[in-house]
């Protein structure tokens, strides 16, 4: 079981104040290639697995927006670390229908 949940809104700036969305499809494509569990979400999507390898997936985000032209980038990242085990699943499933 995973250790960590993060979740991540990246805000990049664009060169010439375009819309932003293609940078964010290009920043969430990283987290697809990477294999962690993922979902997307309206601001924000959610990461499961180990927090060295989330935070190296992040950076890997930003890197990929900068080679796209992105002048720079904020992100807003929330981290849940439990030694014993997280998951979405477990932590949504009364929700879920």
């Amino acid at each position: 079981m995973a250790h960590t949940l993060l979740s991540i809104q990246v805000i990049p700036k664009t060169p010439n104040n375009e819309d932003s969305y293609p940078y964010v499809d290009r920043a969430i494509e990283v987290i697809q290639q990477s294999g962690v569990k993922y979902e997307v979400h309206p601001l924000e999507t959610t990461m499961e697995g180990e927090l060295e390898e989330l935070l190296e997936i992040v950076r890997r985000m930003h890197e990929v927006l900068v080679e796209a032209g992105s002048p720079s980038i904020i992100s807003q990242i929330k981290i849940a670390h439990n030694p014993g085990g997280i998951s979405m699943d477990r932590l949504t499933e009364k929700y879920r229908p």
